[in-house]
């Protein structure tokens, strides 16, 4: 079995995988439609007892298991003064205690927050892995975007992560910017390799709703690249990844072997998880939720229980069709044994036209009872997802 496992764990079984969500950033991103607020005159400390408390009622309803992966996302995690670090650290290791013993804990970062002092208090509250939101190796791509940092600002936190024992590291970059072109991609691609890290994660931008560049898209003043530069620059980094020895293992995610993100895949393979934190949302027993997004109101939700938006049972049907939309992101596809471990029946008995019409245009391959995307499809995925939704009648 290789390192993205497919094996599927039994049902019922405790979460293994934890998100948190720590909402605060230093600035608002122009492309950003993440539940994030700007650091200055919020309520950090209140924040982080009520987090603790979410996790204690949490824990309480919802045992854990042996924790294999964490996750804590934002906003910018490491915007948190160390001390104030120390105390969140400290609850998740008191609430979730039994570690495995290759936990994979990753913390979101963006270059310029990670002074010395703050990432020794993250390696000494267990955290092993970062992931630093770089995006662009150009500075003026970067003030385009609302980024605040610079490429100065790139190697020195990468050089302090190291010199703090931190050596399992990651950076996101972004194609299809405003003013991008491939020339400039393929140079943020080469700089990024010439720091020889385990993983790369590399994401298309997309124009969501609420942010700035909706605003400015709406009014054709957002000056994207082109559909056919925009692929072009996708298949360049693909080559240039697989030629410097990392393997593309889901549609935006690269690195070198054993290196791949744990946490991510528990979700690409629709295990359970908890999500913890304003806004964050969790996948446990069938059930999904999303928590309260607001600060404010998720710190006073947490004073009389956990702090829900929403819950719902998520029906069989939709739990195939998310099986399948998420795990063929992964490009060692979707498991048919899997399938039928989980929901009772052969993938082909509830997808057979889909899979069958997909593998026939090109789109995927099949394997024995394995489906996978192929060289196409990867270029296409959106439309190979499509196919699966809203097609399982209710079982």
């Amino acid at each position: 079995m290789n390192s993205v496992s497919q094996t599927q764990r039994p049902a019922g079984s405790p979460p293994e995988a934890v998100y948190i969500h720590i909402p605060f950033c230093t600035n608002k991103c122009f492309y950003c439609d993440f539940n994030s607020y700007v650091l200055k005159d919020q309520p950090v400390m209140d924040y982080l007892r009520a987090l603790d408390r979410e996790m204690e009622l949490t824990v309480r309803d919802n045992p854990p298991g042996t924790i294999r992966s964490i996750f804590v996302g934002g906003g910018t995690p490491t915007v948190l003064k160390p001390d104030e670090m120390a105390f969140f650290l400290a609850s998740v290791r008191r609430h979730f205690p039994d570690w495995a013993e290759d936990i994979e804990f990753s913390m979101e970062a963006n270059p310029g927050t990670t002074d010395p002092d703050k990432l020794a208090v993250m390696k000494e509250g267990g955290v092993n892995r970062v992931s630093f939101g770089v995006q662009a190796f150009q500075n003026d791509l970067l003030g385009g975007i609302g980024r605040i940092h610079n490429t100065d600002d790139v190697y020195r936190s990468l050089e302090n992560a190291r010199a703090a024992g931190l050596n399992n590291l990651s950076i996101d970059l972004m194609f299809g910017l405003p003013n991008q072109t491939v020339d400039m991609l393929a140079e943020s691609v080469r700089r990024a390799l010439a720091l020889d890290l385990p993983h790369y994660s590399i994401y298309s931008l997309k124009v969501e709703e609420n942010t700035l560049f909706h605003t400015l898209f709406n009014k054709n003043q957002l000056p994207l690249p082109n559909e056919e530069d925009e692929l072009r620059m996708y298949q360049l980094l693909m080559e240039e990844m697989a030629a410097a020895g990392y393997k593309q293992y889901e549609i935006s995610n690269f690195a070198k072997p054993g290196k791949e993100s744990r946490h991510n895949i528990a979700y690409w393979r629709n295990r359970d998880y908890y999500g913890l934190g304003a806004g964050a949302h969790g996948y446990a027993k069938r059930l999904r939720h999303v928590n309260i997004k607001g600060v404010n109101p998720y710190n006073e939700a947490c004073r009389s229980g956990l702090p829900r938006l929403e819950t719902h049972a998520v029906p069989e049907a939709e739990a195939m069709e998310d099986f399948m939309m998420v795990g063929l992101r992964m490009l060692d596809g979707i498991c048919g044994e899997d399938f039928q471990a989980q929901f009772g029946r052969p993938v082909e008995d509830i997808f057979g036209p889909q899979l069958h019409k997909l593998v026939s245009a090109g789109l995927l391959e099949r394997e024995g009872g394995t489906y996978r995307l192929s060289s196409k499809g990867i270029l296409f995925g959106n439309d190979v997802f499509g196919e699966f939704v809203g097609t399982v009648e209710e079982i």
